[in-house]
């Protein structure tokens, strides 16, 4: 950040320079000698007149006198005796602009730069506000050397960023979290790296945000109400512990940001929906609200918490993905709450691929796939790394689903709407 403001105060000289620097340098003269002058030749011309109309005729002996004088009497008015030969002003106005300049123009910038720019483009917080737009490394050795970096300068943001998200890549989840917890330390005021370090947490601790992850998301929130990975899981941790109010209330903010209508928007609908559609049912029963669940519930018999199969990229829109484009695949409910039910986050680059979602991977104990007669498996290349579908993104749909199917085929043909 230091070297952006220098930078920024060179070019600001630079360009001072080429403006202040010449106003410095000119010299302002009294121009009396020039009035003088040009007073005296249209004295002239008009003595030339006077005299052509009193040889024609047009003026009187008399009249030609007194007009003869009147215009000696005004010329004396207007001269300046003093102005004998040009001299510089005592004052010179261009300098005073280029002082002006000088203080108003630094003072200026910084004003609109505080007002329209973004202070912490340099910081590493705003790179890693969400998961979005911070590429991973993939190979061990590149991993290593990573580690390696982080190991020799630990106040180096980026770079355990960086590792960070790689390991949650990787699925090494509790060295994510480890590393997360570090870079929350240097950089204790994003609201993002606590979702992040939230996100990695739950994931290592058996996927549930009971407990230490809700204390991150809460941290995170009172920097940034706002946050939309924030509120997302401070809204599934809510429906994890049955605090239903509060995940509605987490889950309307977040829909306050979303484009009406989109596909995301009525996900997160729905399961504001589940929660009101639950907040019913426990009325209904005369309870308050429902017991934190400790541990996940055991998985169906015979396979039907499960869908597997294969996710494949059409030759039609294979052109437009990149193999570093993120690649989202998700189940949800064919008819009801529109959230996720599961969720798989990989690269183009690891297409075709072989998945499966199951109950194992729910965002909320009450959201199984187990729990819906008819499931979707959605597969989307994502542009932005946003689990959010944006314009531009590629995706598949499957046909509505029996959980417990296996062997399906997903293929990425269309552009999401």
């Amino acid at each position: 950040m230091t070297q952006f403001w220098i930078i920024c105060a060179g070019l600001l000289l630079l360009a001072l320079l080429f403006v202040v620097l010449p106003l410095w340098r000119s010299k302002v003269r009294n121009n009396d000698v020039e009035r003088n002058a040009a007073n005296l030749e249209i004295f002239r011309d008009q003595i030339s007149e006077m005299d052509a109309d009193l040889r024609n005729g047009l003026l009187t002996q008399e009249l030609y006198e007194q007009g003869k004088k009147e215009l000696q009497a005004r010329l004396l008015e207007e001269a300046n005796p003093d102005a004998a030969v040009p001299s510089l002003l005592k004052r010179n106005p261009h300098k005073v602009l280029a002082v002006v300049l000088a203080v108003v123009l630094p003072t200026l910038s910084y004003g609109l730069y505080q007002i329209v720019g973004n202070k912490n483009a340099f910081l590493p917080q705003v790179t890693h506000g969400t998961t979005e737009g911070f590429g991973e490394v993939r190979s061990e050795s590149a991993i290593k050397a990573l580690e390696e970096k982080v190991r020799k300068k630990q106040d180096d943001p980026e770079a355990m960023l960086l590792l960070a998200r790689s390991y949650n890549e990787m699925e090494r989840f509790a060295e994510a979290a480890a590393t997360y917890e570090k870079l929350t330390k240097l950089v204790p005021n994003e609201a993002g790296l606590w979702a992040d370090y939230a996100d990695a947490l739950a994931m290592a601790n058996g996927q549930t945000l009971i407990g230490e992850p809700t204390k991150l998301l809460d941290k995170a929130l009172k920097l940034d109400p706002n946050n939309p990975k924030a509120l997302a899981l401070a809204g599934s941790g809510a429906m994890e512990r049955g605090d239903y109010p509060v995940a509605i209330r987490h889950w309307e903010n977040l829909l306050k940001q979303m484009p009406k209508d989109s596909e995301d928007a009525k996900m997160i609908q729905g399961g504001i929906q589940q929660a009101r559609d639950f907040m019913a049912q426990l009325k209904s029963q005369g309870k308050a609200s429902v017991p934190a669940p400790q541990t996940m519930q055991a998985a169906p018999a015979g396979g039907a918490e499960r869908i597997s199969g294969v996710v494949e990229l059409s030759d039609a829109v294979k052109m437009r993905a990149s193999p570093d484009d993120t690649v989202f695949v998700l189940a949800k409910a064919a008819q009801g709450p529109q959230m996720p039910l599961a969720v798989i986050r990989k690269q183009v680059r690891d297409l075709p691929l072989r998945f499966e979602l199951n109950d194992g991977m729910a965002m909320s104990p009450q959201m199984k796939i187990s729990d819906f007669p008819q499931i979707v498996v959605i597969a989307r290349v994502s542009k932005s790394g946003s689990a959010m579908a944006q314009s531009g993104d590629l995706q598949g749909t499957s046909q509505p689903l029996k959980p417990g199917t296996a062997d399906i085929k997903v293929v990425i043909d269309r552009e999401a709407k």
